[in-house]
């Protein structure tokens, strides 16, 4: 039986959007009825049963793409503070170099697919880093970046001189509108020309980076006062109610889906908000809002929340939240599949794979 084919999904900063890179990845190869596994060497979230090897972020794509037991493969270690500090005092001598070996080389299948770490430094400490995985496993690399601006053809082609033949390509997401035409005549010219193949260019979607209110309630550690059962609404704005009503009400209907950060006393700001595209209102310094502000939130299924905070730390809080956004809803599933399907070269990946699709592709 022939080896598998490795690719490894990498990037050059953390929350770039591998995890949904795979999905929508996966989403198209489905159609190839080539035989795929998924791992992710390096873990970077706790699942509740600290019995498990299966990082809990792998668990959620193993919902979506419904692969047998035998592929999915087990994480080989949780990065965060406590295992930091374990490998540098000497508690933890494992060679998790050998341990990648053991677990992934001989994995079955057509095509197996491993998440990277946050960047191209991540896992150093473990011999785990992007480029040794790569080596590990014999993997062909293909990075997702974010596409802030021009400047990141600099930091993509000093991934290039790194990662040499192991990089097959680049996935530019999260494009400004305005930016989109420069993206795809001089930067993706400009990047073909330096070997470094540009397989996808996906917009900039409001959806892919919001947050639900429940994940805004659990970091700010919130008291819902009313309507519990809307905390899967999804903010893609933050406003902050701190102006006077007139300007207050001109800021609020520019924006759509929002939460607004007010204070417990500001009830005409508060009343604003709720006639306006807001998915919550999170109030601070724990002032309760009069009975009508609560009956009218009620009516109109919007969330309050209550923060024992002020408003710049409330702020800061959801701002880190934004930046942080993972993937766990189904219509963020939905948007990254339409996207992929849209503006990914499935083709040309296989391609770079030498890989051939065991149906024609539609």
């Amino acid at each position: 039986m022939p080896n598998a084919k490795y690719l490894l999904i990498g990037s050059i900063e953390a929350y770039s959007g591998k995890s949904a890179t795979v999905l929508g990845l996966s989403e198209q190869l489905k159609h190839t009825k080539l035989d795929l596994a998924y791992g992710k060497p390096l873990g970077n979230w706790v699942n509740d049963s600290e019995e498990s090897p299966i990082d809990a972020d792998v668990q959620f794509v193993n919902q979506i793409l419904r692969l047998p037991e035998n592929r999915l493969l087990p994480s080989l270690l949780t990065l965060n503070e406590t295992t930091i500090q374990k490998r540098l005092c000497g508690e933890d001598t494992t060679d998790y170099q050998h341990l990648a070996a053991v677990q992934y080389q001989h994995s079955k299948g057509d095509l197996v697919i491993l998440e990277g770490p946050g960047n191209l430094e991540e896992g150093s400490l473990f011999g785990l880093s992007l480029l040794e995985v790569a080596k590990i496993v014999d993997a062909k690399v293909l990075l997702v970046t974010r596409y802030k601006s021009v400047f990141l053809v600099e930091a993509l082609l000093a991934a290039k001189q790194r990662l040499g033949d192991r990089l097959i390509g680049v996935l530019l997401n999260d494009i400004a509108p305005e930016q989109m035409q420069t993206v795809n005549t001089e930067v993706r010219a400009f990047l073909e020309k330096q070997g470094i193949p540009v397989l996808g260019t996906l917009p900039k979607n409001n959806l892919l980076r919001s947050v639900s209110v429940a994940e805004l309630v659990e970091h700010l550690n919130a008291e819902v006062l009313c309507r519990p059962d809307r905390l899967d609404l999804m903010v893609e704005s933050l406003a902050i109610g701190a102006m006077n009503v007139n300007a207050a009400l001109k800021y609020f209907r520019r924006r759509q889906n929002m939460a607004v950060v007010t204070g417990g006393d500001r009830v005409e700001i508060q009343l604003a908000a709720l006639e306006s595209s807001t998915q919550c209102l999170i109030l601070t310094g724990q002032l309760p809002p009069p009975p009508f502000i609560l009956a009218k939130a009620e009516d109109l299924e919007i969330p309050i929340l209550s923060v024992d905070l002020d408003t710049l730390s409330t702020v800061e809080i959801i701002d880190r939240t934004f930046g942080q956004v993972r993937l766990h809803e189904p219509i963020k599933v939905q948007c990254i599949r339409e996207l992929m399907q849209k503006h990914f070269d499935i083709d040309r990946l296989l391609s770079q794979l030498e890989l051939k699709p065991a149906v024609a592709l539609p």
